[in-house]
């Protein structure tokens, strides 16, 4: 979605007033509404910097929602680095947006992206800033370690990517200052012949990965295929089960939609995880 595009492009705001929403947030929730009652699918939101009033429209149709901190450092938005002309990567922004996911306790995603020309010490003042909201909340069901890939035709085509060295330190940082209960994950695709580390490393998710489609943001980096992925897991020492949207910690009303929570209860094991194989086909909920 980007960040509120409707208010740079006029073509999108006559779009949406023709279809009748104000914002492309109101479409937003209508899609994830009818998402739900046609498939019975619960969605996952990730439009960006929310407001409270946003959140709160889009909760009871959205069993969880996102957005990457990426970096804490106003230092970043200076020229010439990566979130000059972001008005949006702001870091009170940012973090005003994981407050008030915190608030309505809201189970959501965050991470950081390395790689961007960030200090390691601003890897971990951002991460120490996630941590600090987790003690105040509760709600952050995951935190994402992810590494930056050049794309080419961009300001940063040439840019190197983070080693593994890199990754592997940043995940087990994270880990030691996110504690053990938190969910940690790496995606596998953008490190296609080193992932298999990640785990030792300290992480316990592999993230949403696809048998339908493909990583939209990374379109050039495969996902692993899933028979593969389960043999090189449990190599490892772990088990590969899929899991909801909504981690087992967060399968309450307290977090989650009375309706939603009440939908996925035949589709998990004691557990709180997806139950082996997943009876098809989900159906609608009328």
């Amino acid at each position: 979605m980007g960040e509120k595009p409707e208010l740079v492009y006029p073509s999108l705001r006559r779009q949406l007033q023709d279809w009748g929403y104000p914002s492309l947030i109101h479409y937003l929730r209508a899609m994830c509404e009818l998402v739900f009652r046609e498939t019975g699918l619960i969605p996952h939101v990730n439009p960006g910097t929310m407001s409270e009033e946003e959140m709160r429209l889009l909760r009871p149709w959205a069993g969880s929602m996102g957005m990457m901190l990426e970096n804490i450092s106003p230092r970043l938005l200076q020229k010439g680095e990566a979130h000059e002309h972001c008005v949006d990567k702001a870091p009170q922004q940012r973090l005003q947006t994981l407050e008030n996911a915190g608030k309505l306790q809201v189970p959501f995603t965050t991470g950081i992206l390395i790689g961007i020309g960030e200090t390691p010490e601003e890897r971990v003042d951002s991460l120490f800033a996630i941590a600090e909201l987790q003690r105040r909340y509760g709600n952050i069901q995951e935190v994402i370690i992810q590494n930056f890939r050049p794309k080419p035709a961009t300001r940063f085509a040439n840019r190197p990517q983070p080693s593994l060295i890199e990754m592997l330190r940043t995940i087990a940082v994270a880990r030691l200052i996110l504690g053990g209960e938190m969910n940690l994950q790496a995606p596998p695709n953008l490190s296609p012949d080193a992932y298999l580390l990640y785990p030792l490393a300290g992480i316990n998710d592999w993230g949403g990965i696809s048998p339908l489609t493909i990583d939209y943001i990374n379109p050039e980096a495969a996902w692993p295929n899933l028979e593969e992925l389960r043999r090189l897991t449990a190599e490892a020492g772990f088990e590969l089960r899929e899991r909801l949207t909504i981690y087992p910690q967060y399968l309450s009303t307290t977090f989650v939609a009375p309706h939603i929570f009440q939908h996925v209860q035949s589709w998990l094991d004691e557990r709180g995880l997806v139950q082996e194989p997943l009876v098809e086909p989900l159906g609608g909920i009328g």
